[in-house]
């Protein structure tokens, strides 16, 4: 038979998607045996050891969510890293597992292992955590730094910056607050380089190389970063905007549009000819891939800018085609500063 459950058990199951732990219940004033007959009943269904949901049928995201949540701390633990970053729309689509994140000297694992999950640890969980979002989760912030700190190379650290600069999450100064905040993070001077980049408007990995190893290490002019220019259609952005030259350069994140992107692209193009006055050049992830790549594209932007306005460009070492194109063959770059990740 049903139960009539009491006011706290009824907050607690709306609160948390309808997934409570049996000692949430206990302390609610529910009897442990009536938790028991409720699943045997198949009213309620088991999620993970001791954690329970009040309804049949397949659970939502959510109530998954929440019983590994409860099952490694209902007053503690936080959901972090790619899951946090799943919450706060930094990744398209459901993380493979659920990483949760516990203080320090708590040992969830001593209840048992929790199926589907990875467990984290925290000094300064207190910090990172939100102060009121559901379910439970670290900041913004916090969730990028843990992301970056474990990521593989400098092209997916800063693809998490960008990410959540990009889509207006946080910013690069709030970034930089939290991780002024942390004692101890892989390559700290490369995420501090990273953030100026981001901050600067260079929201990809392949603007980051555009302007690291074409535009800054070839002395080519700074370019306005996701310039708003108004057209017929609304406002459109330019990636990299050189006004003095009526110039822009495109960054195509793809190696191939399908034909309606590029139809766009190309009128967009046409239109910023026809009435601004600015040409553009698109740029492809082949023309960036690795340092010599980069040297023949900053030669062909180098020559195109100079036939529109005053000469730039300069090579960047002894065998750098600017060094060839008749601009400026000069002395040779600023040395670039060295990646530790392992990018190009």
């Amino acid at each position: 038979m049903s139960i009539e459950l009491t006011p706290e058990c009824l907050r607690l199951l709306k609160d948390q998607n309808g997934v409570i732990t049996i000692g949430q219940a206990v302390s609610a004033g529910l009897a442990a045996k009536c938790v028991r007959d409720q699943v045997r009943a198949g009213r309620w269904q088991v999620m993970q050891r001791g954690v329970y949901a009040a309804f049949t049928g397949r659970p939502t995201r959510e109530a998954e969510l929440w019983a590994a949540l409860l099952r490694a701390g209902p007053a503690e633990a936080v959901l972090s890293h790619q899951t946090a970053a799943e919450l706060w729309g930094l990744l398209d689509g459901p993380s493979r597992v659920i990483h949760v994140t516990v203080p320090h000297d708590s040992n969830p694992e001593r209840r048992g292992q929790i199926p589907g999950a990875v467990i984290h640890r925290s000094r300064s969980l207190q910090r990172a955590r939100h102060p009121a979002a559901k379910p439970p989760r670290t900041r913004v912030e916090e969730t990028v730094l843990d992301l970056v700190d474990c990521a593989r190379s400098f092209e997916e650290a800063y693809g998490w910056i960008c990410c959540a600069i990009g889509r207006r999450r946080t910013t690069a100064a709030r970034i930089r607050v939290a991780l002024l905040a942390r004692p101890r993070i892989q390559g700290r001077l490369d995420v501090e380089l990273a953030l100026g980049y981001a901050k600067g408007g260079a929201l990809s990995v392949l603007e980051f190389r555009y302007v690291r190893g074409v535009e800054r290490a070839h002395g080519l002019p700074v370019a306005i970063r996701q310039a708003r220019v108004r057209q017929a259609a609304g406002n459109r952005y330019l990636d990299n905007l050189y006004a003095e030259y009526r110039a822009c350069i495109e960054i195509d994140g793809a190696a191939a549009h399908p034909e309606d992107e590029q139809w766009r692209d190309k009128s967009r193009d046409r239109w910023n000819a026809v009435h601004q006055g600015i040409d553009t050049i698109r740029i492809g992830v082949l023309d960036l891939i690795n340092q010599k790549r980069q040297c023949r594209t900053a030669a062909d932007v180098a020559k195109w800018l100079s036939s529109r306005g005053p000469r730039v460009g300069h090579p960047c070492s002894p065998d750098c085609p600017v060094r060839l194109s008749g601009v400026l063959p000069t002395t040779y770059g600023h040395k670039v500063h060295t990646i530790n990740f392992g990018c190009d």
